[in-house]
């Protein structure tokens, strides 16, 4: 069974964030969901703003971006990544923006996934949007908006991710978009403490865990926490746990053909993923911690529902790498800390563990030089150094320098993605089409949690397609 087994824990810094819906989704609080934030970027001065070609570049060593000096102009990006996560993301870039001369004019929305369509279609297009979804960014191809990469940026990809990575940002055999950060969300986290203190054993398989469950459970714990509610995208969390048990019950072929409908939303292989889940999610023994019953988890906030973790309110909650932003600082994140992940088990012991995750592209609207100095960086593994040696962030850059990430969770993460042998499989709902993956499938998954009948539920976003 694959275990996370970095080194000492760390405290970690509670963020308001996003994570991607297939990656970092935003971690905010729901008040904020709908909130932007516009920072002006100029080297140095991002958290002060300035202007393009202004910064002082005294203190820099200008010699990694000695290609884009004097480059000049505006670059306006536009994302889902807010707050603290904002601010680390210009960060990673303000040395490449002083040297280069390069103002960066930088906007998180928590109403990205929405507004980016509309802005497009409106004449209103960023010069570099961090999309989230291939669906999404298919759907610009298609939509005549995007523009194929530069050479440069062409190259960067091409040398440092895995042909699957350069898969999803490819369309019609050309490529759109350059990966940025990468997440894996085949993890269960946990509480060491709880599970030293009652004599259980990480599971090495799906049955291993249900009886874990339901030894906890005959403790008087509810097992598991569960919480579906994130805003606009409130359901995906549920999405997550169908890709995962689709993908340990059916396997890869069946999982890339449920992607684009050549296996049928409510086929017999859906539905067996289906069951499984129920087996945890609407079974009441098992949830939902503190917060109720079955019912809870479509209005308990994916933000609170692992929180319970740290005062044994239940001991296991399904969520990617990215959720250990949650955490407050006095929180120690390790094996022997107060929480910890595994990865979901297979089927059998001796089967292979199939990864899921998701991750964020870079795509251009415009290529003008300034913008394509920008992608070109944000495509380089000096920009995925920079970004992961400021914390809770990973890159899926083969290159990448993994002595220098912080966190036990990131190192971890970072290994097993860059892996050549890991077969990497990105969120469904992410790459289908986005009015299935992020619309009808996130919508199905209240109502399949709240008494739907599976079958039901199923023909209905089968209907959709």
């Amino acid at each position: 069974m694959t275990r996370i087994t970095s080194a000492a824990p760390r405290v970690y810094v509670p963020k308001e964030t996003p994570l991607p819906r297939s990656g970092y989704r935003p971690l905010l609080p729901v008040a904020a969901a709908t909130g932007a934030l516009v920072l002006l970027v100029s080297g140095c001065d991002y958290l002060s703003g300035g202007g393009g070609g202004t910064a002082d570049t005294s203190d820099i060593d200008c010699s990694p971006y000695e290609q884009w000096e004097d480059t000049g102009g505006t670059v306006s990006v536009y994302a889902s990544i807010r707050d603290e996560e904002g601010e680390r993301l210009e960060e990673s870039w303000a040395d490449f923006a002083a040297c280069a001369g390069i103002t960066v004019q930088y906007e998180g929305s928590g109403e990205f996934e929405a507004q980016l369509p509309i802005r497009l279609d409106g004449g209103n297009a960023p010069d570099l949007a961090f999309i989230p979804q291939p669906g999404l960014l298919e759907r610009s191809v298609e939509d005549g908006h995007a523009v194929p990469v530069a050479d440069g940026v062409r190259e960067n990809v091409e040398a440092g991710w895995s042909e699957d990575w350069q898969g999803y940002a490819t369309v019609e055999d050309e490529l759109y978009g350059s990966p940025l950060g990468a997440n894996m969300k085949s993890m269960v986290w946990y509480s060491p403490a709880y599970f030293d203190e009652n004599g259980h054993e990480v599971p090495e398989t799906w049955d291993d865990m249900i009886e874990l469950s339901k030894d906890i459970a005959a403790e008087g714990t509810k097992p598991w926490c569960a919480g579906f509610e994130s805003g606009d995208g409130t359901g995906w969390p549920g999405t997550d746990w169908i890709e995962n048990t689709l993908l340990r019950t059916s396997g890869t072929d069946v999982y890339h053909d449920w992607i684009s409908n050549d296996v049928a939303f409510d086929s017999p292989e859906v539905v067996e993923a289906f069951d499984l889940a129920e087996g945890v999610l609407r079974n009441e023994d098992f949830v939902n911690g503190p917060f109720g019953g079955v019912d809870s988890i479509a209005v308990t906030s994916f933000q609170e529902a692992g929180l319970p973790l740290l005062d044994g309110g239940c001991a296991m909650y399904l969520m990617g790498s990215f959720y250990a932003a949650q955490f407050e600082e006095d929180v120690n994140i390790g094996e022997d800390g107060d929480v910890y992940g595994f990865v979901l088990p297979a089927m059998e012991a001796d089967g292979e563990v199939p990864i899921m995750g998701g991750g964020e592209f870079t795509v251009a609207y415009d290529d003008r030089p300034e913008v394509t100095a920008m992608h070109e960086y944000l495509s380089s593994v000096e920009f995925a150094d920079k970004r992961a040696s400021l914390g809770s962030w990973v890159s899926a850059h083969q290159d990448l320098d993994q002595s220098q990430l912080p966190d036990p969770t990131d190192q971890f993460t970072a290994e097993v993605l860059s892996d050549p042998d890991t077969v990497f499989h990105f969120d469904a709902s992410d790459t289908m089409p986005s009015s299935i993956g992020t619309d009808v499938f996130w919508t199905a998954m209240i109502d399949w949690v709240t008494g739907s009948d599976t079958e039901d539920v199923l023909e209905t976003v089968e209907s959709a397609w």
